[in-house]
């Protein structure tokens, strides 16, 4: 392998790409024929790259996206952009908000929330919760996730925020953050309202952050059924949930996510899976009938999973190298990798091949901060590049004092 640096070279070949057999032509000594070939064959489509699939499916739902979780990457799409009621997959962000909320340590599982005689007037999909009821932040999960319970979302909002209409800005400003550019939430729940909006690939968005950063909702989206107690003035009632996506029974490696139907918005799913360490969000918008909404979502997931593969790498936050630095109280700093490397790459190409080209900074003048780029690794695949992540100082060197160096020449000395 080939290093492009002043001072280090480091190469290595991990787990990676490979492409077919050149269809066997590659043979010793037919350096013309082999180029001819090439270019025949990057002409008519022939050559293995990373991203090509099997044709893509054709749907009838109005709108769909299929996108792979850790990359973010398109896998396939139509209308994506195209603003849409969302019906009750609006609860994906109302879910995201409730989690990142427990994770900042805001709230917990088991606070108890109190309902309003707002929340409790919530028509649509519910689950008669009453006014001055409480339940534990857990219980209002499971009736959100598994029932879509519209009464336990504003009954969440109101405590997150102190209004429903609090919690809807924080759900747009976080719309904005994810990139969610033709999304407005009107309300935390989904019924058709005027100017409530959103689109296949902005959902797809917010499902990757929900699933991505909070896969503990999977342990509440994937119930099936459950039930929880209604305790009221009256006495106590058990009440069922029942799950209302159908591919939580029939679907290998089903993680979620949320259904959404109304009159105007038609059927919606947020169908999202997981499979060799591989996850896939399928988001459908106005399918025909709730049938359809569940098939289609399928099939996207089943393209994704049957063309399509992802690749790793996982430093395990090793120092991979250091770089010298001058004026330092320190000679050098180590450097670590910032994260894991992923690419999405399709199914006939095979994990052996990937070439990790190392490339540091010839030199670092003190002083230095921790966590500045100081290299990267470059992931090569047939000689071109692929992708690559930064290299990270790990330590802070403070800048060396007159003191620093005498003490130095001093300790040079009595050691010889």
């Amino acid at each position: 392998m080939k290093h492009r640096v002043s001072t280090h070279v480091a190469k290595e070949k991990r787990g990676g790409f490979h492409g077919s057999n050149w269809y066997g032509v590659a043979k010793k000594g037919m350096r013309q024929g082999i180029a001819f070939l090439c270019i025949l064959m990057l002409l008519t489509g022939l050559f293995p790259m990373l991203n090509t699939a099997a044709e893509e499916p054709t749907l009838t739902s109005e709108a769909y996206v299929l996108m792979e979780g850790s990359t973010g990457e398109i896998l396939c799409e139509k209308d994506a952009t195209k603003q849409l009621r969302p019906a009750s997959i609006t609860k994906i962000m109302t879910l995201l908000l409730i989690f990142e909320a427990i994770e900042s340590g805001k709230i917990s599982l088991t606070d108890e929330v109190g309902v309003s005689e707002h929340a409790a007037s919530m028509g649509g999909s519910q689950v008669y919760l009453e006014p001055y009821e409480k339940q534990p932040v857990e219980t209002m999960i499971k009736c959100i996730s598994i029932a879509s319970a519209n009464d336990a979302s504003v009954a969440m909002a109101e405590f997150l925020a102190g209004s429903e209409e609090a919690f809807v800005a924080k759900m747009n400003e976080r719309a904005a953050e994810l990139g969610m550019e033709n999304t407005h939430f009107v309300n935390c729940y989904g019924l058709d309202t005027d100017g409530h909006y959103s689109c296949a690939l902005d959902v797809a968005k917010m499902s990757r952050e929900l699933i991505m950063k909070h896969p503990q909702i999977s342990n509440y989206s994937t119930v099936w059924m459950d039930t929880f107690v209604h305790t009221t003035s009256r006495g106590q009632t058990e009440f069922g949930l029942t799950n209302t996506n159908k591919l939580i029974k029939t679907y290998q490696g089903i993680t979620g996510l949320k259904t959404g139907s109304t009159g105007l918005a038609k059927y919606c799913l947020s169908a999202t899976a997981r499979r060799d360490d591989m996850n896939l969000i399928a988001v459908v918008m106005a399918a025909p009938d709730t049938k359809t909404r569940f098939k289609e979502a399928a099939e996207l997931l089943n393209y994704g999973f049957a063309n399509y593969q992802l690749f790793t790498y996982d430093f395990a936050g090793a120092a991979v190298g250091s770089v010298p630095v001058k004026a330092g109280v320190k000679k050098e700093v180590a450097l670590k990798p910032e994260g894991v490397f992923s690419k999405l790459c399709s199914k006939d190409v095979k994990k052996d091949a990937i070439e990790l080209t190392y490339t540091y900074e010839e030199e670092l003048m003190a002083p230095v901060e921790a966590g500045i780029p100081a290299g990267s690794v470059v992931f090569s695949y047939g000689g071109k590049e692929i992708g690559s992540i930064q290299l990270l100082t790990v330590d802070a060197v403070a800048k060396a004092k007159y003191s620093d160096a005498l003490f130095s020449v001093w300790k040079q000395y009595f050691s010889r």
